[in-house]
């Protein structure tokens, strides 16, 4: 948080290598900060953060508009084609407290495809790594972000209809963070309207979680 007209989230996005997670974060911030595109290797190889504009419309406090301000957190894949798992968890850590170790981290998103079927056991990598980082409160902190929704549409898929023929691996997963689910189109950019549906999402999971962080003063 900050001043009394303006309110900042902070999130890190987290996933597998070709998950669309810088996308992703080109999308929350409404810009083209990260990197993105399609790789036969993993393309992110180094933590960035993003900083969005100040975003109006969207929340009121104390009865007057206050402007949102999205930071996010890109962060190498993991498993990752370059680098081992302990040197993309060690550089993450590294990075959520340098920049998040004084006001703290409000989400943890988890990226999937929503084009991909999650298997048994595939998303055992990412949740183990986010459990590692934001500890045994980190189902309250994550919630899960499936991209590439236009292609899933295109199929004839709604989101609740998609929901209800997922796998039992992401069923499980999704119940354990809550049911906290986002769907995201993975355009080159999404329209404003749909990128404040998003964020609206995003802020009721932070308002529901009373707007509690993780890793708060953990700055060295």
């Amino acid at each position: 948080m900050t001043d009394s007209n303006e309110m900042t989230i902070n999130l890190v996005v987290l996933g597998k290598t070709q998950m669309g997670k810088s996308a992703a974060g080109n999308s929350l911030l409404g810009s083209s900060d990260f990197e993105s595109r399609l790789s036969p290797s993993s393309v992110t190889t180094c933590c960035s953060l993003g900083r969005s504009s100040r975003i109006l419309g969207l929340i009121r406090r104390n009865g007057c508009e206050s402007a949102l301000c999205v930071r996010v957190l890109d962060t190498p894949s993991y498993p990752h084609t370059a680098l081992s798992k302990e040197q993309v968890r060690d550089a993450v850590r590294a990075a959520l407290a340098h920049h998040f170790g004084e006001e703290g981290l409000h989400l943890a998103l988890l990226v999937l495809r929503a084009d991909l079927p999650l298997c048994p056991d595939e998303s055992d990598d990412t949740v183990q790594l986010i459990q590692e980082l934001l500890g045994p409160t980190w189902k309250d902190f994550t919630a899960v972000l499936l991209t590439h929704a236009d292609k899933a549409e295109e199929a004839g898929y709604s989101e609740e209809t998609y929901l209800h023929s997922a796998s039992s691996t992401l069923l499980s997963l999704l119940s354990s963070v809550q049911h906290k689910c986002i769907f995201l189109d993975n355009h080159n950019s999404i329209i404003k309207e749909e990128r404040n549906i998003v964020l609206t999402k995003l802020l009721n999971f932070i308002r529901k979680n009373n707007y509690q962080v993780l890793l708060k003063h953990s700055k060295e």
